[in-house]
């Protein structure tokens, strides 16, 4: 039966290169060998968790800003055009 108490170290997340097969001096792969893995110390179950609103609070304060200013563009121009074609007098 193993024993696995505290003096027990963890494993490490990387392989040792001077453990490894398949690595050059330095630490490379030869050609056609697939480099080892890296242990995986946590992950969550799900990598994309779905969206839960469609647009933020920043892009709704943002497509007012914009909107807002729009409408002023549009109404300045139009007062132009009505100050030029003498119809508010």
């Amino acid at each position: 039966m193993e024993h696995t108490g505290m003096t027990d170290q963890p494993k490490s997340p990387d392989p040792e290169p001077d453990q490894t097969p398949g690595l050059a001096d330095g630490g490379g792969v030869e050609p056609g060998d697939t480099p080892p893995d890296s242990d995986q110390l946590s992950a969550t179950s799900n990598a994309d968790p779905p969206v839960r609103h469609r647009a933020s609070p920043t892009s709704v304060v943002a497509f007012a800003a914009v909107a807002v200013f729009i409408l002023l563009f549009v109404a300045a121009a139009v007062l132009l055009i009505a100050r030029m074609t003498g119809a508010l007098g």
